[in-house]
Formats: C-alpha cells, sequence, structure tokens
C-alpha cells in the first residue's frame, strides 16, 4: 500500500477542485506558461473532467510528498494542445514532461533528439513496467526502445447506445454491418439520429475508418499504410472501408449537422444522453464525462455498449482493440538534470499510486495496471470490465491513427477525412490523395 494514500472520498474532493484553462497552474511563480522555475519540474496536460481532475491531483499528492522537487502543471484543451506542443518542442521550449499519445508524435520527437531514451530507466525500475498493461508498451517504443511511460487509462473505441431509445422503436444494437445499416431508416423514421457525431473535430470522424479498414481487411491494412509503402491507400479493404462509410453518410446515419459539431465541448456525448441520438461511437473516456454530465443516464442504467459490428465477408479479427491503449509521458532531452530528476521520480512514486488507482477506478476508468479488475464494483463495474477484457484480451491493437502517423501526415488524413465524410471527395480520390502525402 501507499504510504501517501488518501482515501477516495477525499481523493474525489481534491480531483473535482481541478481548474479549468491553459492558464490553470497546480505550481505558481513560473517562468511563464509550462515554464518551470528553480527546483521545478514542468508537466502539461490535457483538460477535460474527471481526467484533469485526476491528472491535478496525482500531481498535487507528489508535491505534498516531495516538496524539494516540485511539478508545476499547466492543462490545455485537447485540439489546442496540440499545437502548442509541437510548438514548444520545436522552439526547445518544452516542458520538461511531455504529454502524448505516443506513435507517430513520439517518434517525431525521437527522429528530432527532443526526447530521452527511457529504456535503461526501466530496466533498472522493472517494477514500473511489469505493473502495466503489455499493450500499453509498443506506441510508446520506436526502433525496440521506449521513450515514454504508458500511464492512466485504456481508452479503446466503444459503439455506446441510448438503451431507452432502442425499446422505444423496438429494435437491438447491432452485430453487423448489415444490421447497423437497416437501423439507420428505422430510427430517422422516429426523428433520432441513428448516429451521434462531432465532425467538426475530425478525429472523431476518423475513428469509423479505424474500424472499417480492420474489420474488413485485418491490422495488415493500416501496417502497411503506417510502413509507408506505396499505394498502401488503395487496399481494396481501405476502398471498401472509405466507401461504406460515405453509405451511412448518404443513408442519414449521422445527426444532421454534425461537421458543425466540436468534440471539446461534449456536444455529441449530450445528443446521446439527452435522447437525441441513439448511438455514438467513441473512447472510453467518455462514459466518464457521461457519467458526471449527463444527469441519471448513466446511473440509472439507460447507457449501453456493444463491439463494432462484424462485417459480412470481413477478415480483421473482432477481438483486435482499436483507440488509445494508454496515455504516455516523455522526458524532454532539453530540460536540466534537476528537472529531469524530479520527472523521473514522478515517473516511478507519482504515477499509478493506490490513490491514483482508485481515482481513476471511482470515475468508472480502467487504468492500465495488471490486476486492476479486482478494484471494480457497483454500478461502473459491467463497464469496466467490458474494457479491461478488450484490452487484455486483444490480439492487436490499431493505435489511434492521428497519433501512429507523423504530425504532417496526419494532418492531410484528418483534412481528407473530412472532405470524405462531407462527400466532397471520392473513396478512389481520398486514396489517391493519402497515397501522395510523403510519409516522412
Amino acid at each position: 500500500m501507499d504510504q501517501n494514500r488518501i482515501s477516495r472520498r477525499s481523493f474525489l474532493a481534491l480531483a473535482m477542485a481541478a481548474p479549468i484553462g491553459a492558464s490553470a497552474l497546480a505550481a505558481c511563480g513560473t517562468a511563464g506558461p509550462g515554464q518551470a522555475r528553480a527546483g521545478e519540474a514542468s508537466i502539461w496536460y490535457l483538460t477535460g473532467q474527471p481526467q484533469e481532475g485526476l491528472r491535478k491531483a496525482s500531481v498535487d499528492a507528489f508535491n505534498a510528498a516531495h516538496p524539494d522537487g516540485q511539478l508545476a502543471a499547466t492543462f490545455f484543451e485537447n485540439d489546442a494542445y496540440k499545437t502548442r506542443i509541437r510548438t514548444a518542442v520545436g522552439a526547445n521550449q518544452a516542458p520538461t514532461v511531455i504529454w502524448t499519445w505516443g506513435g507517430g508524435g513520439l517518434r517525431d520527437y525521437v527522429r528530432n533528439g527532443q526526447v530521452d531514451d527511457l529504456t535503461d530507466w526501466f530496466a533498472q525500475n522493472p517494477e514500473v513496467k511489469s505493473k502495466r498493461f503489455e499493450t500499453s508498451f509498443p506506441a510508446a517504443t520506436i526502433d525496440g526502445r521506449i521513450y515514454a511511460v504508458p500511464c492512466e487509462q485504456v481508452s479503446p473505441i466503444v459503439m455506446f447506445y441510448n438503451k431507452q431509445l432502442f425499446e422505444q422503436v423496438g429494435a437491438q444494437p447491432p452485430t453487423t454491418w448489415g444490421e447497423l445499416m437497416a437501423l439507420a431508416p428505422v430510427f430517422n423514421n422516429a426523428g433520432i439520429a441513428p448516429f451521434s457525431l462531432a465532425g467538426q473535430s475530425r478525429w472523431t470522424n476518423m475513428m469509423w475508418l479505424e474500424f472499417l479498414f480492420d474489420r474488413q481487411g485485418g491490422p495488415e491494412v493500416f501496417d502497411a499504410i503506417a510502413a509507408g509503402e506505396p499505394n498502401a491507400w488503395s487496399h481494396p479493404a481501405a476502398i471498401a472501408g472509405l466507401t461504406k462509410v460515405q453509405d451511412l453518410v448518404r443513408a442519414g446515419g449521422f445527426v444532421n449537422g454534425f461537421q458543425s459539431i466540436a468534440a471539446d465541448a461534449n456536444a455529441d456525448q449530450a445528443l446521446l444522453h439527452q435522447g437525441r441520438a441513439a448511438m455514438m461511437l467513441h473512447g472510453a473516456w467518455t462514459y466518464g464525462s457521461m457519467k458526471e454530465e449527463g444527469g441519471d443516464f448513466v446511473p440509472s442504467g439507460k447507457l449501453g455498449w456493444i463491439p463494432f459490428p462484424a462485417i459480412e465477408g470481413g477478415t480483421g479479427d473482432p477481438s483486435t482493440g482499436v483507440g488509445n491503449p494508454a496515455s504516455f509521458l516523455a522526458l524532454s532531452s532539453q530540460a536540466s538534470e534537476e528537472q529531469k530528476a524530479i520527472a523521473l521520480d514522478y515517473f516511478a512514486n507519482g504515477l499509478l499510486t493506490d490513490a491514483d488507482i482508485d481515482g481513476w477506478v471511482a470515475s468508472g476508468a480502467v487504468p492500465i495496471v495488471n490486476g486492476v479488475d479486482s478494484k471494480f464494483s457497483g454500478p461502473d463495474a459491467p463497464f469496466q470490465q467490458f474494457v479491461y477484457d478488450t484490452a487484455t484480451q486483444a490480439q492487436s491493437w490499431v493505435h489511434s491513427w492521428d497519433q501512429a502517423l507523423l504530425p504532417g501526415p496526419a494532418e492531410e488524413m484528418l483534412n481528407n477525412i473530412e472532405q470524405l465524410f462531407s462527400l466532397s471527395i471520392t473513396p478512389e480520390q481520398f486514396a489517391a490523395n493519402m497515397n501522395a502525402v510523403p510519409t516522412s
């Protein structure tokens, strides 16, 4: 047990007191946004409850136990962070600890010598590695070396649905793509959007293609794309997946005006828990948000979840996980030795402590800790077990595309996805555009 463990009630009270916005700091007197003063290491984190509160609680607990080596935390909204962190790292003004999704963004940092190799540190601290899900490490590993510490929760993409609306129309959740397509007119005729979607954010649209490519043709389809193989986007399974999503758009599968809805405001989640949309494909992290913001929607058992439906004739393994296998913290190579020492202490002793784990579990999340399912209880337990099983039983994992690819190709992909969903380009045009994008 952690010697600094606090009660669940105290932990959650602390979590809910978290500040909001990019200017919120866990320690005062920094030299500027995200920059640390002497005796401090800086860390940048994302906003959004309940995750923000849990992150702040982790930093505050570490600072309370380490008065001689403090962390100064700054919080940014998701989309703003992506731009801000790239600019800061490129200008050698990165925070000491860089919150990252791993994959291509991390590879870019490694290629430019902007983060430290942590492989030897893990060898010296084997309990840090053995504690975590095995599936959390590939996205932190570049050319066989580990450059980031997996942390927080596993976040597979889940198909959520409103049980009350399904009862209203007398339908069952879809188990195949054909069944999913057949539900579009059923809900539209009842004045209900089949699917909520925050299309303005673009990466929410991308989640559909991640599943369709994988379920249609298996992980090798995107593996070829990530490896930069010529014409990989034109694989028959890729074209089939691109075509299927446009079929769903044309069938009125998404809420009217979906391209003007942003994910940062949680408006897409509100459509589901307010009964205006029947289903939503989104990350497991939204469970906690809907639990907090959706009134009695989650506590009363109106929220349901299922795996992504199988595609008739598809060759992909239905157990394959899709989404974010963890969050990751990398160590800036530009930091001072004092700052690095503070950060490494936080990696070893401030992340996934007993209190930290209890806080994530209490929020409805699944921290990336082997055997954490023994802590699941109460009304959140069925969802958490679903997520835990998805993460630990997956034969393979499809890392979120915009994080698996390098930043340049990822941005081009998101731009083309936006056009695909607006029906302004065909699947073949999408593939041709992406095949022409340099992969490095």
